[in-house]
């Protein structure tokens, strides 16, 4: 079980990521049409004061049921330790334990 001050870290560069998003987006367009090299020196400037935790690539990945970021399976959303569990209680459809 992740600590919860880890899992509201995450919630929150969620928001920021998606409050930032079309300002990050404006700046870097509008630095790729400009050719005058003072005007993108300003405009790298305000991209700069942008929190850097809205950033999509410092977020993490977790498991929706214990936090956990590592061993973490895209498909489910769930980490391999409560993935293994959910597949013996087959809860999870299309899932099946194999064994020889």
């Amino acid at each position: 079980m992740a600590k919860e001050s880890m899992k509201q870290r995450e919630v929150k560069r969620k928001k920021l990521a998606l409050r930032y998003e079309h300002e990050r987006k404006t700046l870097k367009s509008s630095i790729k049409i400009s050719r005058n090299f003072e005007v993108n020196i300003k405009v790298q400037e305000k991209l700069q004061k942008i929190p850097r935790n809205s950033l999509q690539c410092r977020r993490r990945n977790r498991c929706w049921m214990t936090g956990r970021s590592r061993g973490f399976y895209r498909d489910f959303g769930l980490s391999r330790h409560v993935f293994r569990e959910m597949a013996h209680n087959c809860l999870l459809p299309g899932i099946k334990k194999s064994s020889w």
